[in-house]
């Protein structure tokens, strides 16, 4: 019975893979040159990224590694390089590349568990909000309506502030990451809940959702089997560049000196570390990182924007 199920499963696997390969978003895709070198260089980053002890070729974190000598060594190709250092070092002596790679991954990090927060919370407040209607959804718009009135980073700034205020100094450092997460998460639920909301006002009243209702179906089982699944699609498209967006913001705040600490540097943190030796001639400590910051975050966001064109019927 095993393997004859095993045997059913198999080519039901192989029909949804072709389907998908046969479909619009794939012919969308293989169609647009743009898209697919942004998904390439996003794919290079997040691969980097998230195996950055094996292809950095120093770890900028060991401090017995690094020698104060090899310090402001010029990238490899300018006057005065190494080959040992493509794109050179910091005050400190870190190779940079090695700076970036990991830089990138504790901006990526920050990022998607920051996103990844705020669409938890932005989905569940707009399907209360959208389904329920009444008090509870004017409550939960007038305070999306209050915070969209203030930027996202005075609310970030805002909550990273009161936290290091409640938090003993000696635990900054180790609760900064956290600290960004919840800030950025905290200042960009509104856009999840406001698009929710209004696709889960059409959807509640449809047949189906109708139907639910009269067999006895909890309201909260409701949301999550039916309702969540036809809304899901604006919510991929506003992840996708609500990611480049956090990212950026997590690079903001670290460059104000509220983000990542130096001893463990995002993206944000050597743009800010290498600002102070642009004068002296020392470029490549700020330049370098502040490319790879503006790559990352254009190429996921020419990912969204193709992602909402394909997603939208209108446009097929």
């Amino acid at each position: 019975m095993t393997d004859l199920a095993e045997q059913t499963a198999a080519p039901q696997r192989a029909s949804a893979l072709q389907r998908f390969f046969d479909g619009d978003i794939w012919y969308s895709f293989t169609r647009s040159r743009v898209t697919m070198v942004a998904a390439a260089i996003t794919a290079l980053f997040f691969v980097a990224a998230l195996f950055a002890p094996l292809v950095a070729p120093t770890n900028p974190y060991d401090l017995a590694a690094l020698n104060l000598l090899d310090a402001f060594t010029a990238p490899a190709w300018t006057e005065g390089g190494s080959a040992k250092h493509l794109l050179g070092t910091d005050e400190q002596g870190r190779d940079m590349l090695s700076a970036i790679i990991f830089g990138a991954r504790v901006s990526l990090t920050v990022g998607f568990a920051s996103i990844l927060f705020s669409m938890v919370l932005g989905i569940t407040l707009g399907l209360i909000a959208g389904y329920t209607g009444g008090l509870v959804d004017a409550f939960i718009m007038r305070v999306a309506d209050v915070q969209l009135s203030f930027p996202a980073i005075l609310i970030a700034l805002l909550v990273d502030g009161v936290v290091r205020g409640v938090l003993p100094p000696s635990m900054h450092n180790d609760m900064a990451i956290w600290v960004l997460i919840f800030s950025i998460g905290i200042s960009n639920w509104v856009q999840f809940a406001r698009t929710v909301r209004g696709s889960c006002m059409v959807e509640r009243n449809k047949e189906y959702v109708q139907a639910a209702r009269i067999i006895g179906i909890h309201p909260g089982l409701i949301m999550l089997r039916h309702v969540l699944p036809n809304v899901m699609g604006p919510v991929l498209v506003i992840a996708t560049i609500g990611l480049a967006i956090a990212v950026l913001l997590e690079a903001t705040l670290s460059f104000l000196g509220v983000g990542m600490p130096p001893t463990r540097p995002s993206l944000g943190t050597l743009v800010n570390s290498g600002q102070n030796f642009l004068a002296s001639g020392e470029w490549w400590i700020a330049v370098f990182p502040g490319l790879a910051l503006a790559l990352l975050v254009l190429s996921v966001n020419l990912l969204g924007d193709w992602l909402r064109d394909a997603l939208n019927p209108k446009l097929r």
